[in-house]
Parts: C-alpha cells; sequence; structure tokens
C-alpha cells in the first residue's frame, strides 16, 4: 500500500464528472485530475464518462459512473469544520444550492445525495465542556437549529 493515504470512491448514476467540478468550484485547493473515458470494450458507451479523480480541499477522490444499483445515505458524511458563521454560510449555501437540502444540527445532503456537516469548529469543545448545565444549553441550542448559528451557540454557551 502506498504511504498516500486513501482515496474516497463516490458512486454515481451518470452525474460523475458534473459532481467532480461541482466540488472543485466549491472547495479551495481543489482541482480536477483526471477523466477515465469507456472504450469500444464498454462496459458503457464509448466515450462516455467512466470515472474521474479529484482533490477536493487537499483530499482524494473518485467519482464513478457506476450506475443506478447504489444511493449514498446518512451512514456516511462528510465533516467540515468551519471558523466561523462565513464560512458555514457559505459551505450550507453551495452543498445546498440546485437541488440540495439542510437537515437538523449542521447536517446537509447537496444535489447528489451526498451527506455533509457543517460544523463550528468550536462546538464539540462547547459541548464537552466539564460543566453540565453548560454542554447543555449548547446542545439544546444545536438541536434546535438546521444551519448552525455561531452566535447562538456562544450565547448558549455563555448563559445568554
Amino acid at each position: 500500500m502506498t504511504t498516500d493515504g486513501f482515496t474516497t470512491c463516490l458512486w454515481f448514476d451518470g452525474q460523475a464528472e458534473e459532481a467532480a467540478h461541482s466540488y472543485v468550484s466549491i472547495f479551495e485547493n481543489s482541482r480536477v485530475d483526471r477523466v477515465s473515458r469507456h472504450t469500444k470494450a464498454g462496459p458503457g458507451p464509448e466515450g462516455s464518462v467512466l470515472a474521474v479523480e479529484f482533490t477536493a480541499n487537499g483530499q482524494r477522490f473518485m467519482a464513478l459512473n457506476g450506475g443506478p444499483q447504489f444511493t449514498f445515505d446518512e451512514a456516511i458524511s462528510f465533516q467540515i469544520l468551519c471558523s466561523g458563521q462565513q464560512e458555514i454560510d457559505h459551505y450550507w449555501n453551495r452543498l445546498t444550492e440546485n437541488g440540495g437540502e439542510g437537515g437538523s444540527c449542521g447536517w446537509l445532503k447537496d444535489r447528489y445525495g451526498v451527506s455533509w456537516q457543517v460544523v463550528y469548529d468550536r462546538l464539540l469543545d462547547l459541548m464537552s465542556d466539564p460543566d453540565p448545565e453548560r454542554s447543555a444549553r449548547v446542545a439544546r441550542a444545536m438541536m434546535s437549529m438546521g444551519k448552525l448559528d455561531v452566535a447562538a451557540l456562544e450565547k448558549a454557551y455563555a448563559g445568554e
């Protein structure tokens, strides 16, 4: 095994190239690395996209046009740790545009059905505070949110 880490393979039904371009437009340090196409040997139509290798936020991915047999669900998600509300808003808005949908507690699904957690980077610190009242206030606040609200989480922590 190489020492370059892992590549996450995402299974699509014909949208691999579109999804790869979408993700690289959202995250910094991103690029489409290679597009592989079907040959005469198939199994897809000659010239159609089989797979796209891309890098998003420095992480390697493979987008595979595998067909309709499998779909995404919340059992796997990507967590984006954000330093403040501006980053949360950016990722939430970009990932839910064009058919994505917001969920609870910072979770969302993008238009391809991939689940994401757009999280305030201090959230786990706030929720694991040794003072059980503080951590409970933050947990209650978070549980009432779709997109996370940094100011509201910090106010809950402070008891305001």
